[in-house]
């Protein structure tokens, strides 16, 4: 844990806000990389140490999350459901999850842009399928630009807040805070993956299941 605290620590020294967009950005388009850690470990950084601006961080994290949608949204545009159906195992997008992504787009649409910003399956994947399922450009921009500046700004922002209001006390206090919050956020991510893989089996029941109608149907 120490090693990957002084790995992160020496990116963000060597490369700064740019290793934010970038990293971002390419996992916006479909690279699983790990994002989201990058820009809680960014405004943490920038909380604690002042090297970097917490703006900037912002900045950096919106822009990426923004920029790498829009190019996965044309890879996937580009590609097709097809070419995903016979490829997209290389890269994760299992015959499961491009099921599970139309059923999505068909009956949510934007919702899913926004949403799956949230959602770690979704996040990596999500820009690929709006592509491929050829969701309107207009509403694809809008949701992918709205949920990248509340999921990038508001984890940036919150956790740069909480980071300082921890790190300004001192003692026994802090401790206790910081375990505090760390058991709470333990808390919200168990209640999070318990539902999503329960919202994620339901649908999949339900995907399948228009699947298989539309299959006896032809």
């Amino acid at each position: 844990m120490r090693a990957l605290l002084h790995f992160l620590e020496h990116l963000l020294k060597e490369y700064g806000y740019g290793i934010v967009g970038v990293v971002v950005m390419l996992e916006s388009m479909g690279l699983p990389l790990p994002a989201e850690s990058l820009i809680i470990g960014a405004a943490l950084y920038a909380a604690t140490t002042h090297h970097l601006e917490i703006r900037w961080v912002v900045v950096a994290a919106v822009t990426g999350a923004i920029m790498g949608d829009n190019f996965g949204y044309l890879i996937g545009r580009s590609i097709g459901f097809r070419l995903l159906q016979k490829h997209g195992g290389k890269v994760g997008l299992t015959h499961e999850r491009l099921l599970l992504g139309r059923y999505l787009f068909k009956r949510h649409g934007g919702t899913v842009v926004f949403v799956g910003r949230f959602v770690a399956i979704l996040r990596v994947f999500v820009a690929l399928l709006a592509g491929a399922n050829h969701m309107p450009w207009k509403s694809f921009l809008w949701h992918n630009a709205l949920g990248g500046v509340v999921w990038a700004g508001g984890y940036a922002v919150a956790t740069y807040f909480l980071g300082k209001e921890i790190f300004s006390l001192s003692g026994p206090l802090a401790i206790g805070i910081g375990s505090l919050v760390v058991i709470f956020l333990g808390v919200c991510l168990y209640f999070l993956k318990k539902n999503e893989k329960r919202l994620t089996d339901e649908a999949m029941k339900e995907a399948k299941s228009e699947e298989h109608s539309g299959k006896n149907k032809a």
